[in-house]
C-alpha cells in the first residue's frame, strides 16, 4: 500500500499535496472508505466521536470530511459476521482508506481478525491515511504509554513498517519531547515524535517526512 501517516490528519497544503500525488487524482474524485474501530477501543471515544468521523463532521474536516466524491464506512468489528465474498470487494474499489484513530492495539486486533490484515499486501495501489492510531498500528510496537484498551496482551501491532510514530507531539500536556524520548528509549527500536502538521509517507519502502510543523526522527534530534 501507499501509506500516509498522519498525527492530526490532512492538516496543510504539503500534505494535501502528498495526499494528490498519491491517489493520483484529485480528491474529490475519490472514493473512500473510513474505518472508524479504533475508537471503540479507546475510553476518550464514543458514539459522538464515531458519528462525527462518519459524517465527515467538523472535527473530521481534515480527514473524512475533506470532499471525497464518495464515502463509505467499513466497520472491522463487523466482517468477521458477513463473509470476505461481500467485504473484500469494497476495499477494492476504494482508493483510499481513512483510518481513524483510538487505540492502536485494539485496531490491530480487528485488523487481523477481520482478514483485512491479511489483505494487505495485495492492496497495490490504495492509499491509506491514518490518523494517530491510525497511523500507529502500522509499526512493530506502540509502546505501554500509548495502550488504553484493557483487554491488549501487549504493546505489538502490526509491524508493516520497522518503526513507530509518537503522535500528537506538543497537542496534549503529556505529549512532550521528554516523553517521546522516554518512550522511545523502552521501544529501543526506531521512531518518530510527529506533531498536527507532519505526516510520514511511505512507498515501496521509502520514507519521506511531509511537514509544515515539528517533528523529530528521535536517532537525530528536532527537526522544524
Amino acid at each position: 500500500m501507499k501509506l500516509l501517516l498522519t498525527s492530526g490528519g490532512v492538516t496543510n497544503p504539503s500534505i494535501h499535496a502528498a495526499l494528490v500525488g498519491l491517489l493520483g487524482k484529485p480528491v474529490d474524485q475519490s472514493h473512500a472508505l473510513v474505518i472508524p474501530t479504533a475508537q471503540w477501543g479507546h475510553p476518550m471515544c464514543g458514539p459522538a466521536s464515531v458519528r462525527d468521523t462518519v459524517s465527515g463532521g467538523d472535527d473530521s474536516r481534515f480527514f473524512s470530511g475533506l470532499g471525497w466524491a464518495s464515502l463509505g464506512v467499513l466497520e472491522l468489528t463487523a466482517l468477521p459476521t458477513i463473509g470476505v465474498e461481500r467485504w473484500v470487494s469494497w476495499v477494492r474499489e476504494a482508493d483510499v482508506l481513512l483510518v481513524d484513530g483510538g487505540d492502536a492495539t485494539y485496531l490491530s486486533h480487528w485488523m487481523r481478525a477481520s482478514g483485512l490484515a491479511d489483505l494487505l499486501p495485495s492492496l497495490r495501489d490504495t492509499v491509506w491515511v491514518g490518523v494517530s492510531a491510525g497511523s500507529m498500528v502500522m509499526a512493530p510496537r506502540i509502546g505501554e504509554f500509548f495502550v488504553e484498551w484493557p483487554l491488549a496482551a501487549d504493546d505489538r501491532t502490526l509491524g508493516v513498517v520497522d518503526f513507530s510514530i509518537f503522535p500528537h507531539l506538543d497537542a496534549f500536556p503529556e505529549n512532550t519531547l521528554e516523553n517521546a524520548e522516554r518512550w522511545a528509549a523502552d521501544l529501543g527500536a526506531p521512531a518518530y515524535a510527529i506533531d498536527e502538521q507532519t505526516a510520514i509517507q511511505v512507498v515501496d519502502g521509502v520514507v519521506e517526512v511531509v511537514s509544515e510543523g515539528r517533528w523529530v526522527h528521535l536517532d537525530r534530534g528536532p527537526t522544524d
